[in-house]
């Protein structure tokens, strides 16, 4: 949609106009908030018919009108700024036969910089991706080799580790993919089935779809009830509502509850902590919370945008 450009100002009579086109630029928070004020600036100066800014489309082959000021026609001047798009002023603007091409390397070079901190920031959330990837496998396989160690017969327990890694896999791939729904239901299911032996009571009333994929949901599950299942409790319960666009999901346990501000007094802290980051991903929230009647509940929440 085209952003509409804010009414004219008056221009004083001091400083040439490039300057002032560039402080408007420099002192916006982004590209697209200074090109506003620029188009408006720029038609007022020159009594131009229109001035117009084309930015960069989402495809990144294409333009599209991202801020205009003015009506009419006229002649159509065309100012190129790479990456930055293209100012388009409509009239007579003989006049700006330098102050246009300044303020464009300008404008080129601030679209630049601001792309560069775009890209700069991906890269380093996929880095923290991997960070927390990393440590995902690290910590889950040393849960399962240990245990396989202690085995009579460790092939079994060395196959639950690969399958292991395969899921956490699935849930890489998951964090890139387009938005999935899980059946909570279903996860708890797969979640169960990891265990060899539990040792609690488990019980479930769930209904409805998480919004978050399968292999992420089961993984989250499954680490929830091993960090109550170390904290040995004997009764866990996972329930799950919808209230209009709130969506949440409860663990609650009867163990030895939480330590103030440090999670689990039994368990894998780091579990947990890699957990809360994995569902943040997913646009939700996971938080600990010591119950009244002794043990913990872990909350998962989603909320509608």
């Amino acid at each position: 949609m085209t952003a509409l450009a804010p009414a004219p100002r008056s221009l004083p009579d001091v400083a040439p106009l490039a300057d002032i086109l560039i402080v408007e630029l420099a002192t916006a928070s982004d590209v697209a908030e200074g090109m506003m004020h620029v188009v408006s600036l720029l038609r007022a100066a020159g009594h131009l018919q229109r001035v117009e800014w084309w930015a960069a489309a989402n495809d990144g082959r294409s333009l599209r009108l991202s801020a205009a000021s003015g009506l009419g026609p006229g002649r159509r001047t065309a100012f190129p700024a790479g990456s930055a798009g293209t100012l388009v002023l409509v009239g007579e603007p003989a006049e700006f036969a330098a102050t246009v091409p300044r303020f464009v390397d300008v404008l080129r070079r601030r679209a630049t910089e601001e792309q560069l901190a775009g890209h700069t920031a991906r890269v380093l959330r996929q880095n923290e991706a991997l960070e927390d990837f990393a440590a995902l496998v690290a910590h889950e396989l040393k849960a399962a080799l240990a245990t396989a160690l202690l085995q009579n017969d460790p092939t079994g327990g060395v196959q639950d580790a690969l399958s292991l890694v395969d899921s956490i896999l699935e849930v890489a791939r998951s964090a890139s993919a387009p938005e999935t729904e899980a059946s909570a239901a279903q996860c708890l299911a797969e979640a169960l089935a990891t265990f060899e032996e539990i040792g609690a009571e488990i019980t479930a009333d769930l209904q409805g779809e998480v919004p978050m994929p399968p292999a992420a949901l089961s993984v989250l599950l499954r680490n929830l009830i091993a960090n109550a299942l170390a904290a040995k409790a004997r009764h866990i319960r996972v329930s799950a509502n919808v209230d209009w666009d709130r969506w949440v999901l409860l663990v609650d346990d009867d163990g030895v509850g939480i330590e103030a501000g440090k999670g689990y007094a039994a368990g894998s802290g780091l579990g947990f902590g890699l957990c809360r980051r994995l569902v943040a991903r997913f646009g939700g929230a996971l938080e600990l919370e010591p119950r009244p009647t002794g043990g913990t509940r872990a909350t998962l929440l989603f909320t509608g945008g």
